[in-house]
């Protein structure tokens, strides 16, 4: 049973309280409550917090679609006098800016004229919740006049982790049966300016839970500001217990690093202060008094504190969607056990309901590392059901033919018909190209999550209804591409090899070799879903591509000795890059008489840098095609170099999660772009390697380098667990244990 539109309100636009008594006179069979609150509400019923959950409902574009979340409250209904509360906080239905940082583009972008608008005046609840008796009758509660308000004890919640406290004014019994609420108001209807517009739909995604708790250990003082440090970079709520004077202010500020001078450092590399701070005023004089947040999240490993108060069990509990593990590893050279921890906790603090790029900074839903970063994360993390909710988001985001935006002198700038913008849910469009950078909202590796999300959703969890589900959207999408298409058939817009650490962007090879790819990849889907002819009409255009691109791309080096793909953005030269290579050769792009020479010329690349030197879009086919080549060794040796571009750098300079860029001290701290190594130590070191969707057929070929002796790798596909243990013997001979369930067929 779906919830139904019946929103309320207290009319307020920062955190309130809202609550209803109501009596039992008769024997509870069963009961379900149905609840969203927006933008983010925790639900209580007689004194206490019902579910595990913290930060719900999922963000959504609430325009398109609000989520609610079903709960069985049986057990917390009791004879009697009853009572429900709900607390509601902003998030990004109603963004508080009021209060901390918020988000700004930075000077060297035009200055955005279509700005974040909130989705209502005032923040909003709906409620169901339907009591089945034992004698076979039914009584439903559903959020009315009947609810009372009053405001919330958190006087501002900023969606981007600042939260202003006040302790007297905190109500911690608000939802017991014989709380007074004499002082309240009545709550209202919602006016149709402070409803979402968006469709009440269910919240399917894993919700966002606490996974496991840091203790802060006090490292010193600096600006008379006491620091800690939780001894891990996390998505976070912080806790803490303080004594002081009434009225007293305690602040308390997270960060990623720390200053030389060892304060807290909020200065994020080439953009702005994230001056996040959590406040909390004391309530009264000599007792210890709780602190934590309630309607969002701090991002950091280090906290300063401020304020005249003792401060005490100060910690950082760290949240995420993605708390069910699919796979594990684990092998006697700590470099590489330290460099999988890293990538995994910061995949987990980037997954809370949408995949953030990095929860400090910008906290968007970028899209392109959900297929780029895809099979890493599928392999570590049980995500089936969040990728189904993501690719939902893109859906609903595609762009129709009515919609636009502002340009610079405020007249409509059409979106285009088909397009699927870079972020899914998008709260801030910034539509306008960039000059010199390009398009940030219109970038092909980034809407082509619609098709290869999709596609790497099926080849791990083997449900066809995600290929029929997006299949639709991505011909849109590729007709919209069409009709972006250069006079010398490439695409000519967007980012190429986005965060190349030379600057090489590569960006016709790129954006037109993913063109290429999306439709092969449809081409597919068509097949799949028995649509044959659609399948020919789409195995034809990829086969105009390739040529074109073959054609344009493809020359003879004399330097090299052999034919490679030149940079389209390097007229007048043979330009060479390792994503420029790799691109065409793995998605099969090459002639089948030219794979053995541009192989050579890919070689080369990686010979004559002696690193991996890509972008984050890149990345993952240079180390992929390095793989199916069987350079194993050259990869192990890449990734443990201790000068960036690195993994092991980061883990040398101390990061505890991925850095945005190869660089020490990265504009972000906690970037899981380029964390698609984790896919080569599942189908390269371990050698697991789907065939078939779902893992019904399967190539183990594990490999052991020369620098471990022994490794185990394990993964949970939908057919049971493989698992894949190494060993080195004393006179130096590899073995291999290998277990494969019985549902899968081993090639």
């Amino acid at each position: 049973m779906a919830l139904s539109n019946a929103w309320i309100t207290s009319g307020a636009k920062t955190p309130c309280y809202l609550r209803k008594e109501f009596s039992i006179d008769k024997a509870v069979a069963a009961a379900t409550v149905r609840v969203c609150g927006l933008g983010q509400f925790n639900f209580y019923l007689n004194g206490r917090r019902v579910g595990e959950n913290v930060l719900d409902p999922g963000w959504t574009d609430y325009n398109k679609a609000a989520q609610y979340l079903s709960f069985d409250v049986s057990e917390y209904l009791r004879p009697g006098k009853n009572a429900l509360g709900l607390e509601l906080g902003n998030g990004w239905y109603l963004w508080d800016t009021d209060f901390g940082y918020g988000f700004h583009f930075p000077p060297f972008m035009p200055p955005n004229p279509n700005p974040y608008k909130p989705y209502g005046e005032s923040l909003v609840a709906a409620l169901e919740l339907e009591i089945s008796y034992a004698d076979g009758s039914r009584e439903t509660i559903i959020s009315d006049e009947s609810f009372s308000s009053a405001p919330h004890g958190v006087r501002h919640s900023n969606v981007y982790g600042s939260e202003e406290i006040d302790g007297k004014a905190l109500l911690r019994d608000f939802s017991a049966p014989d709380f007074d609420a004499s002082g309240w108001t009545p709550a209202r209807r919602a006016t149709a300016a402070e409803a979402p517009k968006g469709k009440l739909v269910p919240q399917t995604q894993p919700p966002v839970r606490v996974v496991k708790r840091y203790a802060a250990k006090k490292i010193g003082k600096a600006n008379g500001r006491v620091i800690y440090d939780l001894g891990q970079n996390i998505s976070g709520l912080l806790y803490c217990e303080v004594r002081g004077r009434a009225g007293t202010r305690v602040d308390f500020y997270p960060a990623e690093k720390l200053t030389p001078e060892g304060d807290a450092d909020q200065m994020a590399k080439n953009w702005l202060p994230i001056d996040n701070v959590i406040s909390y005023t004391i309530a009264a004089d000599g007792s210890w008094e709780s602190v934590t947040q309630y309607f969002t999240y701090f991002s950091g490993r280090y906290i300063a504190v401020a304020g005249d108060a003792e401060v005490r069990a100060l910690r950082g509990d760290a949240i995420t969607s993605a708390w069910k593990r699919a796979g594990s590893f684990r092998c006697d050279d700590e470099r590489f056990n330290k460099i999988y921890d890293m990538i995994e906790k910061t995949v987990e603090a980037n997954l809370l309901s949408v995949h953030t790029d990095c929860p400090t900074i910008e906290r968007f839903a970028w899209q392109e590392p959900n297929h780029l970063m895809a099979p890493s994360i599928f392999y570590m993390k049980d995500v089936k059901a969040l990728w189904e909710k993501i690719l939902a988001d893109l859906r609903l985001a595609q762009h129709t033919e009515k919609d636009f935006f502002l340009d610079m002198e405020g007249k409509p700038f059409p979106a285009g018909a088909g397009l699927v913008p870079s972020q899914a849910p998008c709260y801030i469009p910034n539509v306008l190209p960039v000059p010199g950078l390009g398009s940030f909202y219109d970038i092909i590796p980034w809407g082509s999550t619609c098709i290869l999300g999709a596609y790497w959703h099926y080849l791990f969890y083997g449900d066809l209804g995600i290929v029929r589900d997006n299949y639709e959207t991505g011909l849109r999408y590729l007709d919209y591409l069409k009709t972006k298409r250069g006079a010398e058939g490439f695409l000519n817009h967007g980012l190429g090899d986005w965060g190349h650490p030379e600057g090489h962007l590569a960006r016709e090879n790129v954006e037109t070799a993913f063109l290429y790819a999306d439709a092969a990849t449809l081409a597919k889907f068509a097949r799949w879903l028995g649509k044959d002819a659609e399948a020919e009409a789409l195995d034809a255009f990829a086969d105009e591509v390739r040529r074109n691109y073959n054609e344009k791309l493809l020359v003879y080096s004399p330097e090299l000795g052999c034919r490679c793909y030149r940079a389209w953005d390097h007229p007048g030269e043979i330009f060479t890059t390792q994503t420029a290579e790799a691109l065409p050769l793995y998605f099969g792009l090459v002639p089948p008489d030219a794979e053995a020479e541009v192989t050579k010329a890919f070689r080369a690349a990686l010979d004559a840098k002696g690193a991996f030197v890509a972008g984050e879009v890149g990345l993952p086919y240079v180390i992929q095609t390095a793989r199916k080549n069987g350079w194993n060794e050259l990869i192990c040796r890449f990734i443990t170099r201790e000068a960036h571009p690195s993994y092991y750098a980061f883990v040398l300079d101390g990061e505890t999660t991925l850095g945005e860029y190869w660089e020490t001290n990265p504009r972000s701290h906690c970037h899981d772009m380029m964390g698609h190594i984790i896919e080569w130590y599942y189908n390269g070191l371990a050698g697991i390697e789907p065939l078939e969707p779902g893992f019904a057929k399967v190539s183990v070929h594990p490999y052991l380098p020369e620098a471990m002796n022994r490794f185990d790798c394990s993964y949970e596909t939908p057919r049971g667990a493989i698992r894949v243990a190494a060993s080195r013997d004393a006179d130096g001979a590899r073995r291999f244990e290998i277990t494969v369930p019985p549902g899968i067929m081993l090639a």
